[in-house]
């Protein structure tokens, strides 16, 4: 039986922390076993400042300011099997304080949400200074090699396409369970679209576009609100600007310039726990297709409008959303209201989009990730 079970994330941008965070959500409503301890850790802090510093803000920087670079790396070092001895050296050298936190706690169950603490822990395994059972939860539609690791008891992928890749590399199939990526369990429940924009002071009747710039408040928020004053259809954008506070204040000042009855209407938000009714509340959501804003979208059923992915996983990602027609992708920010209201305008196109979006979202996978987590014991 599980006793102890140990959720890992890193938080080099959002989503692997949110993964996690929805498996224990999910574990305090579904475990029904006295006593199971379920913790959540995110490994970054228990690593040396300059590490840290590399794997979040560096990061940040880099895809605000340089998204070729990520990019590069990411199809670089996305070789089965080819690097992961030069980077768990780094990774080794970096981390000593988890390695210690690990052996001292000694988990039955050690559930990844990122790369870096599944490499550390099958390393440990491999030493045989660890016994605890690994299983390895993947946060975006494709499996990077960076996911791979020898010592584990079973992954968890997005779609079937990840599961097929993992058995030509030679993972067992009964290994492997397409289960989508883990969001909170609050996705998965029905709410009124109009009681949603009742409460968050939304206009009943105009097209709800939700525009996502992502947990921290990243990318070129306000060269896309412009692209869209061009729009034909009365629309409102909710704007969610993360913890970026000087881009809220400065989108309030916009949105407080506009007529009420523009043909666009602007409203901020800024960081919210209430993104499922946020969600519920829209249409559209636009943005960048990362692992987890992507499955809780899809979760609702929204049609994806994707701009700027970032060179490497989220370009995959949009790949996957483009090949199953729940997305359509704006490479030139001018373009934006045209392409808009060229798919408003042709309901039967949209209403298929929506359709698709709701057949490939997963809103129970934190729910199905758990009830089989808890079937391994």
């Amino acid at each position: 039986m599980l006793k102890k079970v140990l959720l890992l994330s890193a938080s080099a941008g959002a989503g692997h922390v949110r993964a996690a965070e929805a498996i224990e959500k999910a574990f305090k409503q579904l475990d029904r076993a006295d006593g199971r301890e379920v913790h959540h850790l995110d490994v970054l802090n228990y690593t040396n400042k300059l590490f840290r510093h590399l794997y979040s803000k560096a990061y940040i920087d880099l895809v605000n300011k340089h998204p070729e670079v990520p990019g590069w790396m990411y199809d670089k070092l996305d070789k089965p099997w080819k690097n992961e001895r030069r980077r768990l050296a780094l990774d080794k050298l970096n981390t000593r304080p988890f390695v210690k936190l690990l052996r001292d706690y000694h988990p039955d169950l050690i559930v990844c949400t990122h790369f870096l603490p599944a490499e550390i822990v099958s390393w440990l395994k491999a030493k045989e200074r660890l016994a605890s059972r690994q299983v390895i939860i993947v946060t975006d539609f494709d499996v990077h090699a960076m996911w791979l690791v020898h010592h584990y008891e079973h992954y968890f992928v997005a779609i079937d396409e990840a599961r097929a890749y993992l058995e030509v590399l030679g993972i067992p199939a009964r290994k492997i369970t397409v289960s989508g990526i883990p969001i909170d369990p609050v996705f998965a429940a029905q709410k009124d679209k109009q009681e949603m924009r009742a409460k968050h002071g939304l206009a009943p009747d105009r097209t709800t576009i939700l525009l996502s710039a992502g947990g921290f408040g990243v990318g070129s928020v306000d060269a896309l609100i412009a692209s869209l004053l061009p729009f034909q259809h009365r629309a409102q954008i909710v704007a969610i600007c993360g913890r970026n506070e000087e881009l809220k204040r400065r989108l309030t000042r916009l949105a407080a310039r506009a007529k009420p009855d523009a043909t666009v209407l602007l409203k901020p938000f800024g960081y919210t726990r209430e993104m499922d009714e946020l969600m519920a509340a829209s249409d559209l959501v636009l943005g960048k297709p990362g692992g987890l804003t992507t499955s809780e979208a899809l979760a609702k059923g929204l049609v994806f409008v994707i701009v700027n992915p970032i060179p490497g996983q989220e370009e995959r990602n949009s790949d996957h959303l483009l090949e199953n027609a729940v997305a359509i992708r704006c490479n030139n920010l001018p373009t934006m209201a045209y392409k808009l209201d060229r798919l408003l305008g042709d309901p039967t196109r949209f209403a298929s989009m929506q359709a698709n979006a709701r057949r490939m979202g997963r809103p129970q996978a934190a729910k199905e990730i758990v009830e089989r987590l808890i079937g391994l014991s």
